[in-house]
């Protein structure tokens, strides 16, 4: 190790027999650190922690393989005594390079002490998969001087740190690394426990921009860049109808084929109008595709959705509305997106292009930009059209998705939401795909502007607890 690595080691070593009573003085502070992690990463996954100390905030996140590294020898003999069950080593992230793979990488409060980043980030671009993603958090350089007035008052241990690093220097240092960045984010601006106040001010005013940049630390999620080795998938198209007869013949006319194989799965809600019988004459009439009816189990287009993802084969998933607004010729693209790498949740964006004439109404118009601003600020990524019905993602990645569902509860009858806020908490990159949006041709939409617009009020309302009160009640 460097000299400035043997001085930090000493530190730690030194520091380590009296680590717990600090920690017992700043206690809301830890588990809000561990909180905050914990509602990133999923557990039963293989986690790796570079600058570990005694291994709580790895044993928190509940890893079916979890290893940590430090470079305190003592830091790290007291982290295997207090947590068997996982794996530590002495080493530096500036070196260390293990034989394997890992889902998650965290790096906790680890940069100030740093002695060289960019080693450390190159270094764990070895050890991450395609799936991976490294957590980064830190200290703001904001609180520099509230920090150095808490050391010198022994409200905190006083700690060798060298560098105060910008969140958009490590993006940038990420990014001469090989990493993309999915998420950047603000939190903590109290760390101290007083019932009800410390929820307020980190759940609700720490997130209230300009507020919000003197928050104590701040976190990024990024994910190794994709390389240009692509893998071609099988598709399914799911098609949510309800009184579409009209539709149908031209959604399979102009339906393309995507990947290796195409299936359109349409799934039937109840129409009136002979949509069933229409969807079953043309399966008859196409015995060489790939076409599947289902029968919707219960109410709303989210219902619909998962009904038919849940009857599909692809590897691919992907959802066209029958009313054909969105153009079927568009689906190449999501499709391209996706298996190139860009993104891992395509999410169509009608507000690009200028809209058709009677596309969309002024106030659908307004309250879909006004529900953009909103999730964008809420999951941490750019989301220009939240609404929009086309949308792409891997199988995997949306069982993934189902699997964390009960979190935010099932209050989606969209199902735009459920994909949107699920792949934003497991740290999934979203990437908007303008399209080109027309006026309905053949029957009536099921949208109502203000019984919905409610109802979108209200699952914002979840989603804001969900992502910003949740993690900091501690």
């Amino acid at each position: 190790m460097s000299s400035s690595l043997d001085d930090v080691a000493t530190f730690f070593d030194d520091f380590s027999p009296v680590a717990d009573r600090w920690r017992r003085r700043n206690r809301t502070y830890h588990r809000l650190i561990e909180s905050l992690t914990r509602f990133v990463v999923r557990p039963g996954m293989s986690v790796l922690e570079i600058g570990c100390g005694h291994g709580e905030l790895l044993a928190a996140v509940a890893p079916s393989r979890g290893v940590g590294i430090d470079v305190s020898p003592r830091m790290v003999a007291e982290a295997a005594r207090r947590h068997p069950e996982l794996e530590f080593r002495c080493a530096a992230g500036e070196t260390f390079v293990a034989d394997e793979t890992f889902d998650y990488v965290l790096l906790a409060d680890l940069l100030p002490f740093a002695d060289d980043l960019l080693a450390i980030f190159r270094n764990v671009s070895l050890m991450t998969h395609t799936r991976s993603r490294v957590i980064v958090s830190s200290y703001s350089q904001v609180w520099k001087p509230v920090i150095g007035l808490a050391e010198r008052l022994r409200l905190k241990p006083r700690k060798p740190i060298r560098n105060w690093v910008a969140p958009e220097d490590v993006e940038n240092l990420l990014g001469l690394a090989g990493f993309d960045v999915v998420s950047e984010t603000r939190r903590v601006l109290f760390p101290k426990k007083v019932p009800l106040l410390s929820a307020f001010l980190n759940g609700v005013v720490a997130n209230i921009w300009p507020l919000s940049i003197f928050c104590l630390t701040y976190w990024i999620v990024a994910r190794p860049r994709p390389t240009s080795e692509r893998t071609e998938h099988t598709v399914s198209v799911i098609v949510p109808c309800r009184n579409e007869a009209g539709m149908i013949g031209e959604i399979l006319e102009r339906m393309p084929q995507l990947g290796t194989a195409t299936e359109v799965v349409f799934v039937e809600g109840g129409s009136t109008d002979g949509t069933r019988a229409e969807i079953e004459l043309r399966i008859t009439l196409h015995p060489e595709r790939r076409l599947l009816l289902v029968d919707q189990p219960g109410h709303g287009k989210g219902d619909a959705v998962r009904a038919g993802f849940a009857a599909a084969t692809g590897e691919v998933l992907m959802i066209l509305d029958a009313d054909l607004t969105v153009a079927p010729e568009d689906l190449p693209n999501f499709y391209e997106a996706l298996v190139g790498g860009s993104a891992e949740l395509v999410n169509g964006s009608r507000l690009v292009y200028d809209l058709e004439p009677g596309a969309m109404r002024f106030l659908n118009i307004l309250g879909n930009r006004v529900f953009s601003l909103l999730f964008s600020f809420l999951i941490g990524q750019y989301v220009k059209d939240t609404l929009c019905g086309t949308k792409a993602l891997l199988r995997r990645d949306y069982e993934a998705i189902a699997a964390g569902r009960t979190y935010f509860g099932d209050f989606d009858p969209f199902g735009d939401f459920d994909l949107l806020l699920g792949a934003a908490r497991l740290g999934m990159k979203i990437t908007d795909l303008p399209v080109r949006y027309g006026a309905r041709q053949y029957g009536q939409t099921n949208i109502s502007r203000f019984r919905h617009g409610w109802l979108l009020l209200r699952m914002t309302a979840v989603a804001f607890r969900r992502f910003k009160l949740d993690p900091v009640r501690v």
